[in-house]
């Protein structure tokens, strides 16, 4: 794409944003950046040492002056900025669109509702492995909190780069093609930008595949009822290789390129070449990386090396290794013999179910925050077995404790300070404290990042009886 002389405006100044326009003004265009907000003062410092232009605060009649538009995941389709740009026939795209456009590295495209962050650092954590054995680096970028534009320029064609996405990044993606697309599963989630329609919050989840082709590999969950209804006829001429994995799917009928699947205690791979073993889960599942979530998460990127031929050495040897993301069911500590888990990235019901039916006895569960649309009777009965407590924080705890009257004890929190607080006073030796919130971060946090930090420092201060 040759954008010399080219007018960009992009909408947003958050990391994604900068890294997208000084990846432009490199490549010669001529950029605003326009915030609705307030810049924060890296933001500023970094758009002053690249001589950008750029305004705060507001959106004015100079962000329509352009050729072009990169818009930033957080602004919804609804906006005025965006009614506006579409009315005037200006390009809308995102900040992925435009750095896959001058990558040269072999592209892993991970997408998903949850897992998606897990499997992408586990893929990452696999390519460098392989990659210190043939010679290539392998780069973890975008949804992960890396901007893509901010690396692509790094990348050779040997090199690899695993690009998490969110729906939010799909929507503006109309020529991005991955090497390898991986969709980890598909619940409800972000339900107030989709109208209350999954289905269209699904539709941004597929762009992911749109523009494969022959030479590439789309890897999906075939447990998944959503996934397995979009490819219900394994026997369609897809132009793309297809790759399914799943714990309860068998290999008979599935006529995918391959298949990975739970054989058992093992992890196989079944395709024309036969039967692989590759690892056992008890070689991997340990800690804080345990749970029926993270065998898909293995699986999927089993599924991802398998299509990159990546050195069964290198995969094997990382799993025995990996531990697991932080703030995704990361073991705090024991006090008084209470464990104390993160969960801070539970930011919706799914999540939340896995990480509770990931524990082995009954918890003290403490949840909340900015609810997006949850219907908290999907997990009703789950959490009347697993849960001795729930503790609610934040702006949905009244909503939660409606859901839950009468199901389990609910008590309500001002802050998390109270909550860890609260939940110790409750939790019994040997229960688990598990810190799962189901809702976004964003009526007391700055994100889940900031929330789960908080948390740990909470469990931290907490002095053995």
């Amino acid at each position: 794409m040759n954008v010399s002389g080219k007018r960009v405006t992009v909408l947003g100044a958050g990391k994604s944003g900068i890294a997208a326009a000084e990846l432009l003004l490199i490549k010669g265009a001529e950029v605003l950046v326009s915030e609705l907000g307030k810049i924060d003062e890296a933001g500023r410092l970094s758009l002053h040492e690249k001589r950008i232009p750029y305004e705060e605060n507001d959106h004015s009649e100079k962000v329509y002056d352009a050729d072009f538009c990169v818009v930033s995941p957080g602004i919804p389709p609804s906006a005025p900025v965006i009614k506006n740009m579409q009315a005037r026939g200006i390009g809308l795209f995102s900040e992925i669109e435009i750095a896959s456009l001058y990558c040269r590295a072999r592209i892993v495209g991970i997408t998903g509702t949850d897992g998606k962050t897990t499997t992408s650092t586990l893929v990452h954590r696999i390519c460098e492995a392989d990659g210190e054995r043939s010679g290539y680096r392998s780069y973890c970028v975008g949804n992960i909190g890396v901007p893509f534009s901010s690396k692509v320029l790094e990348m050779t064609s040997r090199d690899i780069a695993v690009v998490e996405l969110s729906s939010y990044q799909l929507e503006r993606c109309f020529s991005f093609r991955p090497d390898v697309a991986v969709i980890t599963n598909i619940t409800p989630d972000h339900l107030d930008r989709y109208e209350g329609d999954i289905r269209r919050y699904a539709q941004a989840k597929y762009r992911i595949y749109a523009n494969q082709g022959p030479d590439d590999t789309l890897v999906f969950n075939a447990d998944d009822p959503m996934l397995r209804e979009q490819f219900t006829d394994m026997r369609s001429n897809y132009p793309f290789r297809v790759t399914p994995f799943g714990i309860d799917c068998r290999p008979e009928g599935m006529m995918g390129h391959s298949f990975v699947f739970l054989d058992k205690d093992s992890i196989s791979v079944q395709s024309e070449s036969g039967n692989e073993r590759i690892i056992e889960t008890g070689e991997f599942l340990k800690n804080s990386f345990r749970g029926r979530h993270n065998i898909y998460n293995v699986l999927a990127a089993v599924a991802v090396s398998k299509a990159l031929s990546i050195d069964n050495g290198a995969l094997r040897s990382t799993l025995r290794e990996f531990t697991g993301v932080e703030h995704r069911q990361e073991f705090v500590a024991t006090v008084d013999g209470t464990g104390w888990v993160n969960d801070s990235k539970a930011t919706n019901l799914n999540a939340m179910r896995q990480a509770l039916e990931a524990q082995s006895g009954r918890v003290v569960l403490i949840a909340g925050g900015r609810d997006k649309g949850n219907d908290y009777s999907s997990i009703a009965g789950l959490v009347g077995r697993k849960v001795s407590l729930l503790v609610a924080i934040g702006e949905s705890k009244e909503k939660i404790v409606t859901a839950f009257r009468g199901i389990v004890d609910v008590k309500t929190a001002e802050t998390l300070e109270d909550a860890v607080s609260i939940s110790r006073e409750a939790a019994e030796s040997g229960q688990t404290v598990l810190f799962s919130p189901g809702c976004s971060s964003f009526d007391m946090f700055e994100n889940f990042e900031d929330r789960g930090r908080q948390f740990k420092q909470c469990v931290q201060h907490l002095q053995p009886c």
